[in-house]
């Protein structure tokens, strides 16, 4: 039985995603925007909350505002948050906060970007150059791949994991987004695939890294006695959490163990269930390493478990733990901030049993993570079938 709730996800949707030629930032999230209310019934005057997120090819210090003004709603309430991966998952829980205070009814919560066709090349290297500190890690030539692949170092000296173990966490997204039909990468891969791809920083190939794609994706997080007006099962925000430990990896306290446990933690506890009681995982996976490190932390798998667990199967259908049923940024799409948010869209599908040949069945509690930086900022939630 479901611990009492007080707000919901009542709409989901996202774009088509991928090499989307002609699209805008803006578009995208207006599509992605008018799908979401389509989704909950609800017209845009009935909005009086929006949460939007950040653009890199349309960058604007009040994007919520841009937003409204070019979606023609006047919200009481509107902010842009900015937390890199982990801004889906924020979104989700301030939105759950300011329904629950009574502050508004029906909160939107969007994102979208067109990363593949909007930016060159160099700029989009430029732009993700930002992450490294600009005295102590960015004169020196860091990428964010490159940082990444420090993580995974460290987490291989100590724990003796393989490049195999990082390569069944590729496998295990492209064996998922092979079931969806709108994922980007829809080409069956294999461990020997992952290990062969083109090194890009070392131990990481190019198939341990996320994809880059044109998309977007949007929720509506309503009241409870809202939310029993929807023409869809709702799906309830049971407990969510947060823990940042840094920002730049020169100070973070770990390169092993990482913030996502304490934010995992406050999540269940608030929700009142177990890592165990979990019947699908939707994980940020903005490279193989990161979706290691993070179900270990986040206490799915104790550690050193989960690379060899993936390698037998455990992330998929009938596993012990159904991961990133959509296909995660590794396979599915990863379009800036709503990339974190396709991770929502694939819960509230699971949890509502819309997600056809890749339902896990009967799924009752799903659970969500988003990870900003270099696994710097973390935001975990519970969602359960209303």
């Amino acid at each position: 039985m479901l611990k009492d709730w007080r707000a919901a996800i009542t709409g989901a949707a996202d774009t088509a995603v991928g090499e989307l030629p002609g699209s805008s930032c803006m578009g995208l999230h207006a599509e992605a925007a008018l799908l979401a209310l389509a989704d909950a019934g609800l017209r845009p005057g009935q909005i009086d909350g929006v949460l939007c997120a950040y653009s890199l090819t349309e960058p604007h210090p009040m994007l919520a505002s841009v937003f409204c003004e070019y979606l023609g709603i006047r919200p009481s309430y509107s902010a842009a948050i900015q937390a890199g991966g982990a801004t889906g998952c924020v979104m989700a829980m301030q939105a759950q906060a300011l329904v629950e205070a009574g502050l508004c009814r029906h909160v939107l919560v969007v994102a979208a970007d067109n990363r593949l066709t909007g930016m060159t090349r160099d700029r989009a290297v430029a732009a993700l150059a930002d992450f490294g500190h600009p005295q102590f890690e960015r004169p020196y030539g860091v990428t964010i791949p490159a940082l990444y692949a420090l993580v995974a170092q460290a987490y291989m000296h100590e724990y003796g994991a393989t490049r195999e173990h990082l390569a069944a966490m590729a496998v295990a997204a492209r064996t998922h987004a092979l079931r969806h039909p709108k994922a980007q990468m829809r080409r069956p891969i294999a461990i020997a695939d992952v290990l062969a791809s083109r090194p890009i920083a070392e131990p990481l190939c190019l198939l341990d890294c996320c994809l880059i794609s044109d998309g977007g994706a949007a929720l509506v997080v309503s009241a409870r006695d809202a939310a029993r007006d929807a023409p869809k099962p709702p799906a309830a925000l049971l407990g969510s959490g947060q823990k940042n430990t840094h920002e730049h990896i020169i100070a973070a306290p770990s390169l092993t163990a990482f913030g996502c446990r304490e934010s995992a933690a406050q999540a269940f506890g608030r929700a009142g269930v177990r890592p165990a009681d979990i019947d699908v995982a939707e994980v940020y996976d903005s490279f193989t390493i990161t979706l290691l490190v993070e179900l270990e932390s986040i206490g799915f798998f104790e550690k050193g478990e989960a690379g060899p667990a993936a390698l037998a199967g455990a992330l998929d259908l009938g596993g012990r733990l159904p991961c990133n049923t959509h296909g995660g940024l590794l396979s599915y799409a990863h379009s800036g901030a709503a990339g974190g948010l396709f991770h929502l869209v694939e819960a509230v599908r699971q949890l509502r049993g819309e997600a056809e040949a890749r339902q896990v069945r009967g799924a009752e509690l799903a659970f969500v993570h988003g990870d900003g930086g270099i696994l710097s900022a973390h935001c975990s939630l519970v969602l359960g079938r209303g």
